[in-house]
């Protein structure tokens, strides 16, 4: 890493903050409420603001142009968008596009998705590693014209395995781990090296009761354990058929799903700084937007002064 990408990947740090939220159900409200909830995360005091991409909800640039003009200085991140859905002249356009009109707000977080969502928009997902690289060869032979943002768009990776963090180190600013324990984070620390960015994703429930807490858990995760990508990448950190069946594992829940009180969730957030975090997204996950906007409210004071 050269001394000016060093002086850029640590203004990175700066501007998405330590904390910052995974928008989950509140990315799926109507645009008026979602932006409201964005103002006020903002003003809450968190960092960034990060959201999804699936083939049936909101396109990943123009929502991310809905929030920066609902935001004043919050960091907007796609975690992520889907590599398949737009060529890469595309997707770095309107990166630089959406940083110049907005001060340097915009991350643009790259993943290459999952078969049935590639596959179902005619695409085929044969070697994804090799599609992201070819990607990000194309993102940097692209020449932009119109007027440029004051920073080249940074870009990171969702992920996972050892193969594409080594890619997310060598080519891009970092990655955006996603449905991660703190070990994987510690994992993907030891492999990115000190310099790249890693914010990993946290998902949490503010209940106290263990058994209710894990049954919301195992709702969150459900949809997860059907994915080839998430549950191998959770067997190279010692889980196995016993940690996914009948919902998951109460030992899988517990890694997964921070739950608890607020000292209990801002402890795991801690996990995820101490084992080499720069930066933790975490997603409330509740039953409706209004309810996970309250956690993150009785979160803040304590997880914005980690």
């Amino acid at each position: 890493m050269t001394a000016i990408e060093h002086e850029q990947a640590e203004a990175l740090r700066t501007r998405i903050g330590r904390v910052g939220v995974w928008l989950g159900s509140i990315a799926l409200e109507p645009a008026r409420e979602e932006r409201a909830a964005v103002a006020r995360i903002e003003e809450l005091g968190y960092g960034t603001a990060w959201f999804g991409e699936g083939p049936t909800n909101r396109e990943a640039l123009s929502h991310a142009a809905l929030l920066l003009g609902a935001s004043k200085r919050l960091m907007i991140a796609t975690g992520i968008a889907n590599i398949w859905a737009r060529d890469a002249a595309a997707a770095i356009n309107g990166a630089n596009t959406l940083n110049e009109a907005c001060g340097d707000r915009f991350l643009l977080g790259l993943g290459v998705s999952h078969a049935p969502t590639v596959n179902s928009r005619g695409h085929e997902y044969a070697k994804p590693l090799t599609a992201m690289r070819s990607y990000l060869e194309a993102i940097d032979e692209h020449t932009y014209t119109a007027p440029a943002p004051a920073h080249p768009s940074p870009v990171v990776l969702a992920a996972l395995r050892p193969k594409m963090l080594e890619l997310a180190r060598q080519r891009t600013s970092g990655a955006h781990p996603y449905f991660v324990p703190p070990a994987h984070t510690a994992a993907a620390r030891a492999i990115l090296g000190p310099r790249p960015l890693l914010a990993p994703e946290q998902v949490v429930v503010l209940e106290s009761d263990a058994g209710r807490a894990r049954e919301i858990g195992r709702r969150h995760i459900a949809t997860y354990l059907r994915l080839p990508n998430y549950v191998n990448n959770l067997r190279t950190l010692g889980y196995d058929d016993a940690d996914f069946a009948d919902g998951g594992s109460e030992r899988l829940v517990d890694a997964v799903v921070a739950w608890g009180e607020e000292d209990a969730i801002a402890q795991r957030v801690r996990e995820h700084l101490d084992a080499g975090a720069d930066h933790v997204a975490i997603q409330a996950y509740a039953e409706h937007a209004d309810a996970a906007l309250e956690q993150l409210e009785r979160l803040a004071p304590l997880l914005l002064a980690l």
